[in-house]
């Protein structure tokens, strides 16, 4: 796809910095920058000036003199865009970047909407859509790990096994199209085709799976693992928070109902983001305030990837405990009983169900170390695969989920000795699915929306 107008937008964050950048891009960005740059030599017109070159001078308006500058050519295909592309550095004042962007309207272009840039590189089928979006996570990416992910995908990490995916898929519609069209109607199929059939969508299925192991340790690694601490009020669960954090970002008193709402905060737990939420204590309150915290604290409950299920062990158990243990059964819950500096109190024949038990003291920072490996270990085995990488984005697993549905379908089919014409359909569906995650087959609504999440100047 070829665009005829220009764009442009400031491509670093608008506030004070050393240095801010103005991207231009499009058949005309060229002679948008020309109408506004003043090399500091005089020689050769910037239209004349050859692709991957850099030109120190001045932005002006008219007479006025905007900003002294660093302009970066770069010619298309062989930009970000695969289009003509012109970068400003300038000075990164919030009043400068933003005289130099009108100035950039003036001469010709228009501004950029958000994800643009990135839109014309896939639509211009520089990058695939997996590897697009990858750009987007490599710019959110909290630890080392997220990061890690999203450059593989940017690289083509994905697509190179989507591509392998798609010809089983491309195979199986060749053999049987083949057998569609060269059979006659009183003429039995070459046996061996549906036995080729059968081994591409097997190939193909194996992959797949081996895929999609991963893929829920991918979305954590790529939007965080998200953690509930719950338990009864004054059992410690501020104090945990503010151990894990290695700050007293929460109140923490002897008063019980200190925590009234929602505390949210991020830690980097050896490359995973793990967002924590400190609930308010669930117990029963006649409190209008509390009320509504130990409301949200229960709908926290229900969200989070994993509950810290906190308790006194100091205390003899309480109803409010016993309701709370209720409450986890059936979901990821790690037990921790806090307060072991102290006396211990707790009967532990009320928690023999809980398979993962940890005793700690938040307050001395006793036992978070093993707590921390516990996380970890739910989640990654104690390790994490170069496979957990590949598929990190919901929208990409659920495409490969039909994906692969779709050619198990096939392959029972197959197997059952039905028509290839008819096995066909489910193939192509299987095709159609995996065209989805690299843009190969894409609604432009969708299109749209997943580039509409980008920064304008990106």
């Amino acid at each position: 796809m070829v665009y005829t107008d220009t764009i442009a937008a400031i491509a670093t964050a608008l506030s004070s910095s050393g240095i801010g950048i103005i991207r231009i891009s499009g058949s005309d960005a060229v002679a948008v920058a020309e109408r506004m740059f003043e090399p500091a030599v005089a020689g050769k017109r910037l239209s004349e000036q050859k692709t991957y070159t850099i030109h120190y001078g001045y932005i002006r308006d008219g007479e006025e003199r905007i900003d002294e500058v660093l302009l970066l050519l770069m010619r298309g295909p062989h930009s970000y865009t695969a289009e003509d592309t012109v970068e400003i550095d300038c000075h990164g004042g919030v009043l400068v970047m933003k005289r130099i962007l009108e100035l950039a309207v003036k001469c010709g272009a228009r501004l950029a909407e958000p994800g643009e840039f990135t839109k014309r590189a896939f639509l211009n089928g520089r990058i695939d859509l997996s590897q697009a979006e990858a750009v987007m996570d490599l710019i959110r990416a909290k630890t080392d790990l997220s990061m890690k992910s999203a450059l593989m995908q940017s690289s083509g990490y994905l697509s190179r096994h989507i591509n392998k995916l798609r010809e089983y898929m491309l195979n199986v519609m060749a053999l049987v199209e083949f057998a569609v069209d060269f059979t006659e109607d009183d003429e039995e199929i070459d046996p061996s085709i549906p036995k080729n059939v059968e081994k591409s969508l097997k190939s193909g299925i194996e992959e797949m799976e081996v895929l999609l192991k991963g893929a829920d340790a991918g979305k954590i690694i790529r939007e965080g693992l998200s953690l509930a601490i719950v338990g009864k009020p004054n059992v410690g669960k501020s104090s945990l928070l503010n151990a894990l954090l290695r700050e007293k970002r929460a109140i923490v008193t002897d008063i019980a109902g200190t925590t009234r709402d929602i505390i949210e905060e991020y830690i980097n737990l050896d490359g995973v983001p793990v967002k924590i939420i400190d609930t308010a204590g669930i117990r029963e309150t006649e409190d209008v305030v509390e009320k509504i915290g130990v409301e949200r604290s229960r709908e926290k409950l229900e969200e989070a990837d994993l509950i810290l299920l906190v308790m006194d062990s100091s205390r003899e158990i309480s109803e409010e405990d016993k309701e709370i243990i209720e409450q986890v059964k059936g979901k990821k819950t790690v037990l921790i009983l806090n307060k072991i500096d102290l006396e211990q109190k707790l009967d532990e024949k009320y928690i023999k169900d809980f398979e993962n038990i940890i005793r700690i003291s938040a307050k001395e920072e006793i036992g978070l170390d093993e707590l921390k490996q516990n996380i970890k270990d739910l989640f990654f085995s104690g390790a994490i695969e170069t496979e957990s990488l590949i598929i990190s984005n919901s929208r990409h697993k659920q495409a490969l989920i039909r994906a692969l549905e779709n050619a198990e379908e096939a392959l029972v089919r197959v197997q059952r000795n039905e028509y290839l014409d008819l096995i066909s359909i489910y193939v192509m569906s299987s095709l159609k699915a995996l065209n989805e995650i690299t843009g190969n087959e894409l609604e432009e609504d969708l299109v749209n929306k997943i580039f509409g999440d980008f920064c304008v100047g990106k």
